[in-house]
């Protein structure tokens, strides 16, 4: 997206055998003013529009974007006659399902293998880690904390056990050799890892979807509210102390456990972070770091998508609430 990824990902897939790549002519060079996308971002679709036009002429099977830094890696895939953009989360899930299941056919996983993700990130990951054994570390907001997990497996000799790990805003990685999200080492894996299934006749909403059936429907949704102004910090701190009191129930639901991050859990950082976690779900609410705004993740699990919906709507309706009463 007019950025710095166009050599280092054409170089790394064409050394990978990817020979039957078209580009988007008009993202090719790095262009401060993004004449062609506003918000250079492929978690937005606006930014894909382009190339999901470019998709309908070649009749691409495959669709990747990254940021102008190179680190977020954003896909799209042929769904039928049209093309579906997957969220980072559903490319996180492929890639931890693909990766683990190589390792394991190649038998290449090793003692102790590791997952890491931050905890605003699909809860599905830790059941399709759980099956494969592979143990997951959650880490505050942010790949930098993702990276410090893996340098802290280096200074313990185990670096190797680190096979992979992502976040919902589009970052992923695997290896030890880099300690950031790295959308070269992503769009490789992706391409890899599309490229491994089609030629069994699987397509990634195939994978997805198996995925979905066999450890239930998830669906991951954030939610902000602006506060602008020092009269909106002051609410957003109100709101925030009134969460750190508990809560007992969201919509009908029993709390059954809460980690508050403001208290430095599992080794970490304090942070001004609370996750809830429910039978069906979990809650996780905070004020950004960047921005007057309070920010909700709410990832719900369901059998189907209808109910991930309805489930989803009612825990934002009881959320949303409850932000309105302590304002």
């Amino acid at each position: 997206l007019n950025g710095t990824g166009l050599v280092p990902v054409t170089r790394v897939l064409e050394e990978s055998g990817f020979s039957n790549v078209t580009i988007v002519e008009e993202q090719r060079l790095p262009d401060g003013n993004f004449p062609t996308c506003p918000y250079p971002n492929p978690e937005i679709r606006e930014a894909m529009e382009l190339g999901l036009q470019y998709c309908e002429k070649t009749g691409a099977d495959l669709l990747l974007a990254t940021d102008p830094d190179c680190d977020r890696c954003g896909i799209a895939v042929r769904d039928g006659d049209e093309y579906r953009l997957l969220s980072g989360n559903e490319v996180g899930l492929l890639l931890l399902d693909y990766i683990c299941s190589q390792r394991v056919s190649h038998n290449r996983m090793p003692n102790h293998p590791v997952f890491i993700k931050t905890i605003v990130t699909m809860d599905l990951a830790e059941k399709i880690a759980e099956h494969y054994g592979v143990q997951t570390i959650n880490v505050l907001t942010g790949f930098k904390f993702i990276g410090e997990q893996i340098g802290r497996l280096e200074a313990a000799g185990h670096a190797s056990d680190y096979i992979c790990g992502f976040e919902e805003s589009y970052g992923y990685l695997t290896g030890s050799y880099v300690r950031d999200k790295d959308a070269v080492n992503a769009a490789f894996i992706i391409a890899e890892m599309f490229a491994f299934y089609k030629t069994r006749g699987i397509s990634l909403l195939d994978k997805l979807n198996e995925l979905y059936s066999t450890y239930g429907y998830c669906l991951n949704t954030l939610h902000s509210y602006e506060f602008p102004g020092s009269s909106g910090m002051e609410k957003m701190n109100a709101i925030m102390q009134t969460f750190h009191k508990g809560l007992t129930e969201i919509s009908g639901q029993k709390v059954e456990k809460t980690e508050d991050y403001s208290k430095g859990l599992n080794g970490l950082p304090k942070s001004d972070v609370l996750k809830f976690f429910t039978a069906s779900g979990s809650v996780v609410v905070r004020p950004s770091g960047t921005e007057p705004k309070l920010k909700t993740y709410i990832s719900v699990t369901a059998k189907d998508k209808i109910s991930a919906n309805s489930k989803e709507q009612l825990i934002r309706e009881a959320i949303e609430l409850k932000i309105t009463e302590i304002e």
